[in-house]
């Protein structure tokens, strides 16, 4: 009777086919981030192709953040449960069918319907790439891997709006909105058929647990939705006050979230979310940070691109080629980044968020200083310093934060880290974009003055608000090195003692 052959481990794998499985991940999570970032500049054109409302448009944009959230922690058990190549393959299946369905979107109902399961299927797909990067990688290697993960999704994030205007142009102002849809169709064939000849079979290996907490999941899930829906409801105009009981609601949903998870626990069963993580330092900091910076990063470049259109009068191409610096250096300091992350730890990460405070900085004042015919070139050049700086904390931060999570658990743990970011970035988009067209609408009522002038103030005033929440992780990233330095001082001074 022959012994069943084991199945394969990430020792197994050689590196070829290692870094081939790779490059399809972080393809596909390139083309999911796109969506984040390129739809935004359609939505003139979306308004004036379907008749859409201005609260239509906003669940557009908001509806995909607040259906990738929703997926993201279930999904990443399910992968952690069962195989993050499955979920992956159906993840892109999902997201491929539902490209299709916006970019024929008949209604501005369909179109919602469709955005919203779009989403979905981004968040099934998003953490199998985190899970599988964990599982093929190792120690410094898998730092690399992570730099040229950040690397990519910095150039999705900051080229998005340029290729969203590019095709908008090439499609004509009144449907040039459905190529933003169209693009991704292709794209994921072609990203599937890799997936299913590249990705490695087998190398996941059983789960310790293999039951799932759906109670556990459908309270967390109520929870994020609670949470995030009257921020994503926030328009900056006739918004009513009642959405922010739903902050109530959320209270209660974790708590019972909590308080469920730790009853099932006792019982001897596996949760959704091991609370033993959070007691990671390197973990639990990683979170706040990344949280943080992501509430700051999107609402800004969503600023610079509604004072270029709308202040300054740029065509959407134009307006999104401002950022191309961002997207280069970002590029450049991500790959640096996570190739001496090993070495230089969360130093790194401070480095790189005072950069980007430097960067913003310099980014507002160009804005606000500047002649209008010289406005375009001062951003750009501030965003080169800004772009740096970022590549030095996402890629940086990332390993850091899944240094220590065991490898079985890494597709939720690295749920939670893409959750905060689609958290932080709901909260901070909706704040600054009230902060913005609050005093746009305000001075426009109030006065005859120069319409550039209320455009420079609320640049000035939104970004004050997304540089500060830059300097509040900042603040988080030196907290967590200083406490770090002095345990290391504590381990020293102790084998000293011993020795």
């Amino acid at each position: 009777m022959s012994t069943p052959t084991p199945p394969p481990t990430s020792a197994d794998i050689d590196d070829r086919t290692k870094w081939r499985a790779f490059a399809v991940c972080v393809a596909v999570a390139a083309l999911t981030i796109l969506d984040l970032s390129k739809v935004n500049v359609g939505l003139p054109s979306i308004e004036r192709s379907l008749g859409a409302s201005s609260s239509s448009l906003q669940l557009i944009v908001a509806g995909y953040a607040l259906a990738f959230g929703l997926a993201l922690v279930p999904a990443g058990r399910l992968g952690d449960l069962k195989t993050r190549r499955a979920l992956f393959i159906v993840g892109l299946v999902a997201f491929t069918v539902s490209s299709l369905l916006c970019a024929l979107a008949p209604t501005i109902e369909v179109l919602m319907v469709t955005r919203i399961v779009q989403g979905l299927a981004a968040g099934t797909q998003m953490p199998q790439v985190i899970g599988l990067v964990q599982q093929l990688f190792r120690g410094p290697e898998r730092g690399r891997a992570f730099g040229l993960f950040g690397a990519v999704i910095g150039i999705s994030t900051a080229l998005g709006p340029t290729i969203g205007g590019g095709l908008i142009a090439i499609g004509g102002e009144a449907s040039g909105w459905r190529l933003l849809f169209w693009m991704n169709v292709p794209l994921g064939i072609a990203a599937l058929f890799f997936a299913v000849k590249l990705l490695p079979k087998g190398v996941q290996g059983p789960a310790k647990d293999r039951e799932l907490d759906v109670v556990g999941i459908l309270l967390l899930g109520a929870a994020i939705v609670t949470l995030m829906l009257p921020f994503v409801l926030t328009t900056g105009s006739g918004d009513s006050g009642a959405r922010w009981a739903w902050l109530v609601a959320f209270a209660v949903f974790l708590a019972l979230f909590v308080l469920w998870e730790r009853r099932y626990r006792a019982r001897g069963r596996s949760p959704v979310v091991h609370f033993a993580l959070f007691r990671l330092s390197s973990y639990r900091n990683g979170l706040s940070i990344v949280a943080v910076y992501f509430a700051a990063l999107p609402a800004s470049f969503l600023m610079v691109t509604l004072f270029l259109q709308e202040g300054l009068g740029l065509e959407p191409l134009f307006a999104g080629m401002v950022s191309i610096p961002f997207a280069a250096t970002s590029a450049v300091g991500s790959y640096v980044g996570g190739r001496i992350v090993d070495r230089f730890g969360r130093s790194l990460v401070v480095v790189g968020l005072g950069a980007v405070v430097v960067g913003f900085v310099l980014l507002m004042l160009a804005a606000v200083l500047t002649p209008p015919e010289l406005t375009p070139w001062a951003m750009a050049g501030a965003f080169l310093v800004g772009g740096l700086g970022g590549g030095f904390v996402v890629s940086p931060n990332q390993t850091l934060t899944l240094a220590e999570v065991p490898v079985e658990q890494s597709g939720v743990a690295g749920s939670m880290q893409q959750l905060g970011q689609r958290v932080g970035t709901a909260i901070g988009t909706a704040v600054a974009t009230s902060i913005f067209y609050g005093i746009v609408r305000s001075e426009a009522a109030g006065s005859s003055g120069d319409r550039l002038d209320a455009y420079h103030d609320a640049f000035r005033s939104g970004t004050t608000f997304t540089v500060s929440l830059m300097a509040l992780a900042l603040a988080l990233a030196v907290t967590d090195l200083v406490v770090r330095r002095r345990a290391a001082r504590r381990a020293a001074d102790a084998d000293v003692s011993a020795g």
